[in-house]
């Protein structure tokens, strides 16, 4: 087996940010170093012209190492590499001749070259480069076939300021890195939508502040430990989220005793919306999220959004609006949030549901309804705020159990 001592890391819509693209650049280098820092062994991580390079200094865990560079934004490969100084021809290729010889033991399989030569002072040109390389090899390893149309490995050779070769190619999680596109709140609660759609904005380059609203007695402290949990488990890709746990016991109350049960729903939710885009204005957030899909459920009717939407003056994004459910569940098992969202404590929007809630509510009504909590709604509003328990959830590997 191969003892890679470096990688190389690809990205993709960085590369045409233009003026700007050293912004991005310097930004998936930070990610990569603060990630680097939860694995054993010690790195150094090095830029060079539309790459960069990972090189392993230390004894290190493969494994660790390439799960930890999955969940950085921005990668789209992860290549483990050789990486190696520029020689002559026969050198470099001696090299990569005992590179395929160990990568590859069982010698049957089928393989393409691929060169580029970035460096146009490199003397040999890229299509003499794959014919020679390719006869090294078959020199080498007769048992070997070249297909250019459906082999079964590419061995990529890139002449740059170095020269580094790699035949096996991890994908990364795509997207933006984090922080490079400013920073929104994230209504989180313990299902399986919100955590999702979280990872979805923070995979555009935004980062996250989360708001969760707990209902003591009637939800548990292990229902509240769930959203830390999943808090810490979307920070393992989006970065450090501050979390603010919100005391909503007394608000769902007053609610449930002065207005109509069939509209308890979404009057709570328009009051979540309220003291989350308070949060999100006091943490310069540009915007809140949900995880709400058009249809899933009464208060995520095309009327219900639109009741909820008119207490909001920051954009609310619902990455998940035109999934279904089977997509949401898809990403949530991809993402390792699934097993900790179905278990089952239950949040208060689950708690307090109406036996038979209104699903094509009119704003004007919802809003008269609303009048009926002027005598006690603001200092209940104000009360929730001031007791708000904030902690940060920084992707710690051990979650709290």
């Amino acid at each position: 087996m191969v003892q890679y001592k470096a990688f190389l890391i690809k990205y993709g819509e960085i590369a045409i940010k233009g003026k700007n693209r050293h912004v991005f650049e310097e930004a998936l280098e930070r990610q990569i170093k603060r990630n680097l820092r939860d694995c054993e062994g010690e790195f150094a991580v090095e830029r060079q012209t539309g790459r960069i390079f990972i090189r392993c200094l230390s004894d290190y865990d493969y494994d660790e190492l390439v799960g930890a560079l999955t969940r950085i934004f921005g990668i789209i490969w992860i290549c483990p590499c050789v990486l190696t100084e520029i020689k002559s021809f026969d050198e470099t290729a001696g090299e990569i001749v005992r590179y395929i010889g160990e990568a590859f033991p069982d010698r049957h399989v089928s393989f393409k070259v691929k060169a580029r030569r970035p460096n146009k002072k490199y003397p040999i040109h890229t299509m003499d480069l794959n014919a020679m390389i390719g006869e090294k090899i078959l020199d080498a390893y007769p048992e070997m076939t070249v297909d250019v149309h459906h082999p079964d490995f590419e061995l990529n050779v890139e002449i740059r300021e170095q020269i580094n070769f790699y035949a096996r190619m991890i994908p990364g999680p795509g997207g933006m890195p984090v922080g490079t596109n400013g920073k929104a709140m994230l209504l989180l609660s313990g299902g399986i939508d919100s955590p999702v759609a979280g990872w979805m904005i923070a995979k555009r380059g935004v980062t996250l502040d989360a708001t969760y609203f707990h209902a003591p007695p009637y939800t548990s402290e292990r229902a509240k430990q769930k959203v830390i949990d999943l808090a810490e488990q979307v920070a393992r890709y989006a970065g450090p989220i501050r979390l603010h746990i919100v005391n909503f016991t007394d608000i769902q109350l007053y609610i449930y005793e002065q207005c109509p049960h069939d509209e308890l729903t979404i009057i709570m939710r328009r009051y979540m919306m309220r003291i989350a885009e308070h949060f999100a204005r006091e943490n310069a957030c540009m915007g809140l999220i949900t995880g709400e899909s058009i249809g899933q459920v009464a208060s995520q009717t095309m009327q219900s959004l639109l009741c909820t939407n008119a207490v909001c003056q920051l954009p609310v994004y619902r990455p998940l609006i035109g999934f279904d459910k089977q997509d949401i569940v898809s990403i949530a098992e991809k993402i390792d949030t699934y097993e900790t969202s179905i278990l089952p404590y239950e949040d208060c929007c689950t708690i307090f549901v109406a036996r038979h809630p209104v699903t094509k509510p009119r704003l004007e009504i919802i809003e008269r309804s609303e009048l009926k909590l002027a005598e006690r709604i603001e200092d209940l509003y104000r009360q929730a705020i001031e007791t708000t328990e904030t902690i940060i959830c920084d992707g710690s590997p051990s979650l709290r159990q």
